[in-house]
C-alpha cells in the first residue's frame, strides 16, 4: 500500500472513532429516574421546563452522561408509584429521585403512604439503586404556579439545582 492510500486509511479511521465514540458515551449514559405525582411530572410547564429535564442539561453541562427519565405521573398516589415501580425503573439504574408529592392525603390513602414509600426504598435498595428522597418540604420557598401547587418553570429550575451535587455523587461522577 502506498503512502497515500496508508495516510488515507489512517485518517479514515479517526474520522470513524470520532462518530462511534459518542454513540458509546451515550450507551454507557448512567440513569436517573424521577420518580413523583405532578411536581416530578412538570404540570403546567413545557416537558423541556420541567425538573428532570432541567437536571439532566444541568449534569451534562457539568460533562456528566447522565440521563434522566421523568416518570411522573399527574395526580398519582404512593400506592401508584409502588405499582408501577418495576415499569418505570429500567435495569441498570444507577439512581431515583422519590417525590413522593401529597396526593396520598387528597386521596384518602394517607395512611399508606409511609409504607409505601418503605417499600419502594426497599426494592430498590435490593436492585442497588441509590433513593434519593424529594419531600415535598424542599418545594418551600421556591416560585410556584398561581395554584400554589406546581413550580413555574424558574421553581423547577432552582429545584434541579438543589439536586446536582446529590445526584452526581449518587451515579458515582
Amino acid at each position: 500500500m502506498n503512502r497515500r492510500l496508508w495516510r488515507q486509511a489512517v485518517i479514515a479511521c479517526f474520522a470513524l472513532i470520532a462518530v462511534i465514540a459518542p454513540l458509546g458515551a451515550i450507551a454507557h449514559a448512567a440513569t436517573v429516574v424521577a420518580l413523583g405525582a405532578s411536581n416530578t411530572y412538570g404540570k403546567g410547564v413545557a416537558r423541556n421546563q420541567a425538573y428532570p429535564a432541567q437536571l439532566e442539561a444541568m449534569l451534562r453541562a457539568k460533562g456528566l452522561s447522565v440521563r434522566v427519565l421523568n416518570a411522573g405521573i399527574n395526580g398519582d398516589t404512593t400506592g401508584g408509584m409502588l405499582s408501577r415501580l418495576d415499569g418505570a425503573v429500567p435495569k441498570g439504574t444507577s439512581a431515583v429521585i422519590l417525590q413522593p408529592g401529597g396526593n396520598d392525603s387528597r386521596k384518602g390513602s394517607g395512611a399508606d403512604r409511609a409504607g409505601n414509600i418503605a417499600e419502594i426504598q426497599r426494592r430498590l435498595s435490593a436492585k442497588g439503586v441509590r433513593v434519593i428522597m424529594l419531600e415535598n418540604n424542599a418545594l418551600h420557598g421556591l416560585p410556584h404556579q398561581p395554584d400554589g401547587v406546581h413550580l413555574t418553570p424558574e421553581g423547577y429550575r432552582m429545584l434541579a439545582e438543589t439536586l446536582v451535587s446529590q445526584v452526581a455523587g449518587a451515579v458515582g461522577r
